[in-house]
């Protein structure tokens, strides 16, 4: 129990670190949140403060997945804890809450798409490749990124079906209840977007610029 604990708490740590917000006021001086739709992710970034920023952006989100992934592991491997899924799904869960409720930024943080994607590559790469595979061919067709980025996180719950190789530690028997969580998670921090998707009135992104 106690290992878990600290898992759940190094990984919410490691997702308050919000680097749109680090970056926006290190390159263009000022708070993301301020600007646009007043979201600190790679969208919002894209638009209120340019490529470099959002490719940054992008990077170190889903750096945040990774590493948190990886320090679950390491904690199960150091010790020897039996099982170590429950630690991996314990520590996409955190990352993703922390990223969202980030604890040094007035829990006012993202969306979680991004660091969602670094944990799905490092739980399964399979399944990580095939749902940012198909979200990004959806945000290329619609020109909508929340749409894509809720579209993958439905795919997920719906892969762990059918996928049974390529995990990184052995399936556990609740991991299709972890992508269903992980899944309403970012659906829940997407809800605006999914009412004006409904709508009609999403904002679409240009490839132009």
């Amino acid at each position: 129990m106690i290992f878990n604990i600290i898992t759940a708490v190094i990984a919410y740590l490691i997702g308050s670190i919000n680097f749109s917000v680090i970056l926006s006021k290190k390159m263009a001086g000022f708070d993301v949140r301020e600007k646009g739709s007043g979201n600190a992710g790679t969208t919002n970034m894209l638009r209120s403060v340019g490529k470099k920023a959002a490719g940054l952006t992008l990077l170190c989100d889903i750096l945040k997945g990774v590493v948190a992934i990886l320090i679950a592991m390491f904690i199960g491997w150091a010790f020897k804890i039996e099982n170590q899924s429950l630690l991996v799904q314990i520590a996409g869960i955190a990352v993703v809450i922390g990223h969202t409720f980030p604890i040094f930024f007035g829990f006012k943080g993202g969306k979680g798409v991004a660091t969602s994607l670094g944990i799905l590559i490092m739980s399964n790469w399979q399944i990580g490749l095939i749902c940012m595979v198909f979200g990004v061919l959806l945000i290329i067709l619609t020109r909508m990124v929340s749409l894509g980025s809720c579209a993958a996180a439905v795919l997920f719950p719906v892969l762990t079906l059918f996928i049974t190789e390529n995990y990184i530690v052995t399936q556990g028997s609740g991991y299709f209840i972890y992508s269903i969580l992980l899944a309403v998670i970012v659906l829940f921090n997407h809800r605006s977007n999914i009412k004006r998707i409904l709508a009609g009135k999403e904002n679409k992104i240009s490839f132009k610029k």
